[in-house]
């Protein structure tokens, strides 16, 4: 693959095959985010599962203590009550059959969909729309719900959903370059601590095969993979 001068003048200050410390990663990361708009600090993590097991996929949410630093545009779909209470609660857009309607007709302007348990048999029409797009409404999730303005703030404050993929990698934004230090280490803990807890019994060897943090437009660096560089 072809690099800019500019990412292979940031890749020469990383120190192939070394694992860095957390504190040091981040440091080196935030001095090394220097393109033209805030870049987003993204964390992934090599597994040593197989998701084409059941009993070995890794999956479930997260709050960041500090956010993402990324406006979350929310859609919830529900009827009733249920619209101004997701409303009240800061939800982007509310309603149902005018909002299925739009989105069997392509329109996707939105990050989130929190749907109510009674709208589902409505809901399941968009399965093959959102469903590719990792939108669609999960109650493992959190996004099925009746209590929608609880799920609307616990998304705006920072919760996130992950979910490892088939090759045994979770890749999920962690923050904003321009967040302070220790704001990035503490998400940092958060997230990787969750994965942790969440190691399936029937999983075998190495757990965390590879830490890794980058910016959007930067390469890679290494994270130690003690468990205790991660406890909170």
């Amino acid at each position: 693959m072809k690099r800019s001068k500019r990412y292979k003048e940031i890749e020469e200050k990383i120190e192939k095959g070394k694992e860095y410390m957390l504190d040091e990663a981040v440091s080196l990361i935030k001095q090394l985010a220097n393109a033209r708009f805030d870049e987003t600090v993204e964390l992934a993590m090599r597994l040593g599962v197989d998701p084409r097991h059941a009993d070995q996929m890794v999956r479930g949410t997260v709050a960041l203590p500090n956010g993402t630093g990324k406006k979350v545009r929310i859609l919830v779909l529900a009827k009733g009550d249920k619209v101004k209470e997701a409303e009240d609660a800061g939800a982007d857009y509310t309603g149902l059959e005018d909002y299925v309607e739009k989105i069997q007709k392509g329109w996707l302007d939105f990050d989130v969909v929190v749907a109510t348990p009674d709208v589902m048999s409505i809901v399941g029409r968009l399965g093959k729309v959102l469903g590719p797009h990792g939108l669609m409404p999960n109650p493992k999730s959190g996004t099925v719900t009746m209590d929608v303005a609880r799920a609307v703030q616990e998304i705006k404050a920072g919760k996130i959903d992950f979910r490892v993929d088939k090759t045994g990698i979770i890749h999920s934004g962690i923050g904003k370059a321009s967040f302070g230090e220790d704001q990035l280490i503490e998400n940092i803990k958060v997230f990787v601590n969750t994965i942790i807890k969440m190691k399936p019994s029937s999983a075998k060897g190495t757990y965390l095969r590879s830490v890794s943090l980058s910016t959007t437009m930067g390469p890679g660096i290494f994270l130690d993979r003690n468990y205790n560089t991660y406890s909170i």
